[in-house]
């Protein structure tokens, strides 16, 4: 990650918002891999992954108005938001599941992993549960992002 970058400065503004929050939470997909070193050219957006009370909190307090709930083919939240006060759109997602051909996995990271964003703590699951939590979303993009990921080793 670059110093200044859209991604660093949406990264460090998440990390001082989230110190609000009560419960764990973790920055996942995309912006994770980077987190962990990859370096990505297509983080588009930071996806943050946080508990219903948290949500609603920092919803409230962020002025940010749930989204209706999407009938997405493969994602869901019981609360999704987005927060556009940073250089990049941050997606804030509790009760966050995924499809498979199994059914509905919530996601609920058993690791967290502190990274340093300019000062401030940024949580990630670890390298191989968040390699995992990729494949299992089964997307190419993922696929490959998980490939990324296991070649840091």
């Amino acid at each position: 990650m670059t110093p200044g970058s859209a991604l660093t400065l949406t990264l460090r503004a998440v990390g001082e918002v989230m110190q609000a929050a009560h419960d764990p939470w973790w920055v996942i997909a995309s912006a994770a891999v980077a987190l962990h070193g990859v370096d990505l050219d297509d983080v588009a957006d930071v996806d943050v992954l946080l508990s219903i009370g948290d949500a609603r909190r920092l919803f409230a307090a962020l002025d940010i108005a749930p989204h209706p709930q999407a009938d997405h083919p493969q994602f869901r939240s019981d609360l999704f938001g987005t927060w556009m006060a940073a250089p990049l759109p941050v997606e804030l997602m509790a009760g966050f599941r995924y499809r498979t051909e199994h059914g509905w996995h919530a996601v609920r990271p058993q690791t967290r992993v502190a990274v340093d964003v300019e000062g401030v703590s940024v949580f990630v699951p670890d390298r191989a549960e968040l390699g995992v939590l990729l494949r299992d979303f089964g997307r190419p993009k993922d696929r490959v992002r998980a490939a990324r990921l296991a070649a840091l080793v």
